[in-house]
């Protein structure tokens, strides 16, 4: 079993707490350690799950606040956190009272395993009171960094994993457990585990669901399609259901982050893709093919250094793929403030530079054009000194993330 360490979102949080009086959202896939590290940061902790923990809840936010003390004096603001909160039909309500009514004297931590910034399609809205944090997996970067980025964004100086810690993370994924754990026996024990509590008890949580079987066939579907594109039709057919309840269920699987969409770049590319997504697990372990398991551990690193960088403040980033009707595609294309900055062509193996990289980097504009290699060896360099459409490999590239 590999050493504990503290996480990157210890640091994160940490800030956050000293400096903002906005709730903290925490969201993140189950068991991906959001409860460990706030339950870390707070005084006081109530968990909806929690029988007595819900009836105070419902008592309302001055049953709350009698519980946690603010009616005495102290050296500080006490930080409360509320888990699985989401799972109260009136959670936002709860929380815009509580906040709008203590803001001043407590620091409030909010986490859940279902998409917490759903409401803000809605008309009730806490807009204004919170700040957004989605929480990854272990990474190729945080493993050997618990400090955030400078102003630079990406690191510079990247620190290697060693080859021991790197083959785990290949093969039991990010999540702490089976990661730290490192044990073939327990992980496979562990994701069986962990997808029969997504689809039972999870998707029943999050919405009204009449027909299982067919949600766990589409489940087991994009379990083998991790890294392909979907079509919505083709799937409607082996699944035996509409295409709009397709489109539902995908939405509902990404709310309990089974998996994630990345939708096509199509702004300065010529003949370009514009509707078919691409689909990609949150946990890479599971998947057997090694091509579509070295794509969807790239995609997982990249994903989590976009929605990093968003929720820190240092721009406005995305992830999406670039396809044209000629079949010529890169990966990956990570966008900053609404222009492609670096291109991500991944291989598993191998040392010939890809035709489709440097096209497609003339097209886009895109700064960095790069082709990452998962098996090559780590290199002390900064890849985003380059320019030029250039052969990196994944333990260095992605060491620079977050």
């Amino acid at each position: 079993m590999a050493q504990v360490q503290g996480r990157l979102y210890d640091t994160l949080l940490k800030g956050h707490l000293a400096s903002e009086r906005q709730i903290a959202l925490v969201a993140g896939p189950r068991q991906v350690g959001k409860t460990t590290t706030c339950r870390g940061l707070a005084d006081d902790y109530l968990n909806w799950d929690n029988p007595d923990h819900r009836r105070l809840i419902i008592e309302g936010p001055r049953a709350v606040a009698n519980h946690v003390g603010l009616d005495r004096l102290g050296t500080r603001r006490p930080v409360v956190l509320f888990d699985e909160l989401h799972k109260y039909a009136r959670w936002k309500s709860f929380l815009k009272g509580f906040f709008d009514t203590y803001e001043d004297r407590i620091r409030i931590l909010v986490t859940g395993s279902a998409r917490l910034d759903v409401f803000r399609r809605g008309g009730d809205s806490l807009m204004g009171r919170y700040f957004l944090y989605r929480m990854h997996p272990w990474s190729a970067a945080e493993w050997p960094h618990t400090t955030l980025p400078g102003d630079e964004i990406v690191r510079t100086t990247p620190r290697p994993m060693s080859d021991e810690d790197w083959s785990a993370l290949l093969e039991h994924g990010g999540f702490p457990e089976p990661f730290l754990r490192r044990e073939r026996p327990f992980s496979r024990r562990w994701r069986t585990l962990r997808y029969d509590l997504l689809m039972r008890e999870d998707t029943r949580d999050a919405a009204r669901i009449e027909d299982l079987a067919a949600l766990e066939i589409l489940g087991a579907l994009l379990q083998e399609r991790s890294s392909q594109q979907l079509v919505y039709s083709t799937l409607a057919r082996e699944v035996g259901v509409t295409v709009d309840t397709i489109r539902r269920w995908l939405d509902l699987f990404e709310r309990l982050y089974y998996g994630f969409r990345l939708r096509p770049w199509f702004r300065n590319v010529n003949r370009s893709l514009r509707k078919e997504p691409k689909w990609y697990l949150r946990d890479w372990s599971s998947i057997a093919d090694r091509g579509a398991r070295a794509e969807t551990f790239v995609a997982c690193h990249l994903l989590k250094a976009v929605e990093g960088w968003t929720d820190m403040g240092l721009g406005s980033f995305e992830l999406r793929y670039l396809r044209d009707k000629d079949k010529r595609e890169v990966d990956f294309v990570v966008i900053r403030d609404r222009q492609p900055w670096f291109l991500v062509e991944v291989k598993a193996a191998g040392e010939t530079l890809s035709e489709s990289l440097g096209r497609m980097q003339a097209q886009t504009r895109a700064r960095h054009a790069f082709q990452c290699v998962v098996d090559s060896p780590f290199v002390d360099a900064d890849c985003f000194r380059e320019t030029r459409p250039i052969i990196v490999p994944a333990r260095t590239l992605l060491g620079q993330l977050l």
